[in-house]
């Protein structure tokens, strides 16, 4: 079995996405732009027909996933590899407090090279094997010709990408950074996937 498309769908707004904190995988509740945001994204989301909903367990991920559950009445499975890069103590901090303290980490991302999320994280690829590995199994396990969505976070939902569609690390740039509360569509086809769609949002 193998879904016929896979749709990723990143998590309304946050307050600590509002404040450009690292939330990694910090159990953050949805703001109330996030929440609207989720509830505009789910009825075009169910108009895509799909058949099973699956989402990463940490909370802003389950509660967007639970609107596109109430609308289908589809149970909405959790899945814990499919949570954010972990960033280790560097949760809460912004990009400045993290760039002010480890300006190697700077210098690596701007020279488009990977870097672990601080001595206890992960690095961004990682993360993506981790997710990509979570969102092969959920494909496969989906009966075929059916579309399966799958709720998660922004950057590693992103470098699962990349990696599906047979690139590496340092291609992770061109695709963009996932906008909250969007949605993107994944055909697998065999041992690379093709990106249909991306970052596609509801009007707010």
């Amino acid at each position: 079995m193998t879904a016929a498309r896979v749709v990723l769908w990143r998590h309304g707004e946050t307050d600590w996405n509002a404040d450009g904190r690292y939330q990694g995988q910090a159990d953050v509740q949805l703001n109330d732009r996030g929440l609207a945001q989720a509830r505009a994204a789910a009825p075009l989301i169910a108009a895509l027909k799909p058949s099973r909903i699956v989402t990463s367990d940490l909370v802003r991920a389950s509660r967007t996933a639970a609107e596109l559950g109430a609308l289908t009445g589809l149970t909405v499975e959790l899945q814990p590899r499919l949570q954010e890069i972990n960033v280790g103590d560097w949760v809460g901090l912004t990009n400045e407090q993290v760039f002010a303290a480890h300006p190697d980490f700077r210098e690596s991302l701007y020279a488009g090279q990977d870097a672990r999320r601080s001595v206890t994280g992960e690095t961004g690829s990682e993360a993506g094997a981790r997710v990509a590995e979570a969102l092969l199994d959920i494909a496969e396990s989906t009966p075929d010709g059916e579309t399966v969505v799958a709720v998660g976070h922004g950057f590693a939902l992103r470098m699962a990408t990349v990696f599906l569609v047979g690139l590496d690390f340092a291609h992770h740039r061109t695709l963009g950074g996932l906008w909250n509360a969007s949605w993107s569509m994944l055909q697998p086809a065999g041992e690379t996937w093709r990106l249909l769609s991306w970052n596609n949002v509801a009007p707010e």
